[in-house]
């Protein structure tokens, strides 16, 4: 009686073939030679490209210090998805701590005034929003740098602040609005015709012709540009300008000095010159 063995033997496998195209070649050496991209997406494509050049996986491992399935993975990648292949899939990552109704309540709290609260307090820190986030019941605990990065999603930065003054002239609307119609080229409620302009006139006082006492000083091994601060005046001079707000065109001429006589110079200027004169 003959005894016969039979062993079954496990399917080797293969490393995907990669052929590259010109074009991808050269996508894939830019990344590989970059001096600004992430070190682990540069080693995969060098993985890549060695792939296209026919070597082994064991080689390419042994070439670029990595595991052999390091290479597999990055192989298959590429050969399924191209380039996009390359990166990271997005991860779960932990999930977040607080609750978008909790997030939408720190904004909400940041958009009103300390005083609305009762907190005597001119503006918001991100400390004193923790604080009263904690005291009016949005979370058991919250810190500042949190209370950041939410605020910074939305844009929202109360801790800095603006001035601005409101208008006292009861009569301000009536009087911007002749001034607003005139930009429009309307007057009373009629259109200008083609020989009539709207010119807006302006001075620019106290520029000033300046030199450095001493000269700037190059900037050097760990050492900044050195500007000295101190400077001659070398004279003064006012521009003023006349500008025609539908064409664009400005008109104007320097004068030692402000007042009326220099001012009637420049109407002299703009109405003896075309297509005002």
């Amino acid at each position: 009686m003959v005894v016969m063995k039979v062993v079954a033997r496990r399917p080797v496998s293969r490393a995907r073939q990669i052929v590259l195209t010109a074009s991808e070649w050269r996508g894939l050496e830019t990344i590989a030679y970059s001096r600004t991209a992430a070190y682990q997406l540069v080693v995969r494509a060098r993985i890549v490209l060695d792939a296209g050049d026919g070597h082994s996986n064991n080689a390419i491992a042994a070439r670029r210090g990595v595991v052999v399935d390091t290479v597999r993975l990055w192989r298959g990648r590429y050969a399924d998805h191209g380039l996009g292949g390359l990166i990271d899939r997005p991860r779960s990552g932990r999930p977040p701590r607080f609750t978008p109704l909790q997030r939408t309540q720190v904004k909400a709290l940041a958009c009103g005034l300390p005083a609305e609260t009762g907190v005597p307090l001119s503006r918001w820190s991100s400390s004193d929003l923790a604080a009263e986030a904690v005291k009016s019941g949005i979370a058991e605990s919250i810190s500042s740098s949190t209370i950041r990065r939410i605020l910074s999603g939305a844009a929202l930065e109360p801790w800095q602040f603006q001035s601005w003054i409101f208008i006292r002239d009861p009569d301000f609307a009536a009087k911007a609005a002749l001034v607003l119609d005139l930009y429009h080229r309307i007057w009373e409620g009629q259109p200008l015709a083609e020989d009539e302009y709207v010119i807006s006139s302006d001075e620019k006082t106290s520029i000033q012709a300046r030199c450095r006492c001493h000269p700037s000083l190059p900037p050097g091994l760990s050492r900044m540009m050195r500007v000295n601060h101190e400077y001659d005046r070398r004279g003064a001079l006012s521009y003023l300008a006349a500008y025609d707000v539908a064409r664009a065109r400005v008109t104007g001429h320097c004068a030692a000095e402000t007042g009326i006589a220099p001012f009637m110079a420049l109407v002299e200027n703009v109405m003896t010159s075309e297509p005002y004169a």
